[in-house]
């Protein structure tokens, strides 16, 4: 399949702050697939100067000026599926999470409107061990990571007919901070044990509990202890989870999360300083996470009638955290409306908070 997509971009300044420049962008795409096994998906994006500083030539040149901007390129390269033994996929995270979570959450990694990286993703699966490892920048040295699952009942019980139901996982997350603008580095690791109670052929619910820390960091550690759901039907496909989480000596969870890139550069909070030196309250959380996709005509695809994300943490220290994006289809599918929304470090009178929102509507051409 041959298409073109066109729309606008702007950068708008605040405070005094940045230039007012204004873009059409054309992005060229070419997509071919055989099976569900293999896809490629192939776009240039071109950002053309329409107002702005004229200096800058007619073609945006902070989109294309390092390596790690020609990741742009590959919007998406799968070989395998989820149910091949081994998968691996290329091309743009945009809220993302490692499994269970509990390090990578929600994370996107073009917030950065001058970094465009191609992200890769592995997954595996060899007895009762599942890998899944990711990096957020294929062609620099950025944020990377894994986690790794074991099924305990396969291994004290042999092959199970149901997979999953009872796992330990270890998962380690490292940014080396040397692409995108130099940040700085800083690890990660949690383990968790999750255990599925209910198991239905529509609806699946489950309990678990973890703990992580930051290596090489005394006294950095954190708990979580949680529920969720998940119901699938023809038409629905929903996930729910709820957590209660402790934090101690700058240790959190969900710490690579939706504001992560342009947090590792200057933190939310009057310290000024990057997120990996950010100084966090020691306390406690509670987190909710709704992942919601609903269609009409048990349409398979990925685009549905409407489709739900929202995550919100809020600390007993009075700070809240809300992400959240939902799009609907109308007209018989003609229409696409899509609305996004982050505020991070809202809460207390006076607090200095990052907040963002995104409107979007394109016409889908038919059903």
């Amino acid at each position: 399949m041959l298409r073109v997509e066109a729309a606008t971009w702007a950068l708008l300044p605040r405070s005094g702050m940045g230039t007012d420049e204004g873009y059409f962008q054309v992005e060229p795409t070419v997509v071919f697939e055989r099976g569900p096994e293999f896809g490629v998906n192939l776009g240039a994006p071109l950002r053309l100067r329409v107002w702005g500083p004229k200096d800058g030539g007619v073609v945006r040149r902070e989109d294309w000026d390092t390596l790690s901007d020609w990741g742009q390129l590959v919007r998406s390269l799968k070989l395998g599926s989820d149910n091949s033994p081994l998968g691996v996929w290329f091309g743009k995270l945009d809220s993302y999470s490692l499994l269970n979570g509990h390090l990578v959450r929600r994370y996107a990694h073009r917030a950065n409107p001058d970094y465009h990286p191609a992200a890769g993703v592995l997954t595996g699966t060899l007895g009762p061990v599942y890998v899944e490892a990711f990096s957020s920048d294929v062609l620099g040295a950025r944020l990377m990571g894994a986690e790794a699952e074991l099924d305990l009942e396969h291994v004290l019980f042999g092959k199970p007919k149901q997979k999953g139901r009872y796992t330990l996982g270890l998962s380690a997350v490292h940014d080396w901070g040397r692409a995108g603008g130099r940040a700085a580095s800083v690890t990660l690791a949690h383990m968790d044990a999750v255990a599925v109670l209910v198991v239905r052929p529509e609806f699946e619910a489950q309990v678990f509990a973890g703990w992580g820390g930051r290596p090489g960091e005394a006294g950095a550690w954190g708990a979580v202890v949680g529920a969720g759901a998940d119901a699938i039907t023809p038409t629905l496909k929903m996930a729910l989870r709820l957590e209660a989480r402790r934090q101690h000596g700058g240790f959190r969870q969900g710490f690579f999360g939706p504001d992560y890139e342009l947090a590792r550069f200057k933190a939310v909070g009057p310290a000024g300083v990057p997120l990996a030196d950010a100084p966090f309250p020691d306390g406690y959380s509670a987190f909710g996470e709704a992942e919601v996709g609903w269609d009409a005509v048990r349409y398979g695809g990925l685009y549905k009638h409407l489709k739900l994300s929202l995550g919100a943490e809020v600390f007993s220290w009075g700070r809240v955290d809300v992400d959240g994006r939902m799009a609907v289809q109308l007209f018989e599918r003609s229409l696409e409306v899509a609305v996004k929304g982050l505020a991070v470090g809202a809460g207390k009178p006076g607090a200095r908070y990052l907040g963002a929102a995104e409107v979007r509507w394109r016409f889908l051409g038919g059903k």
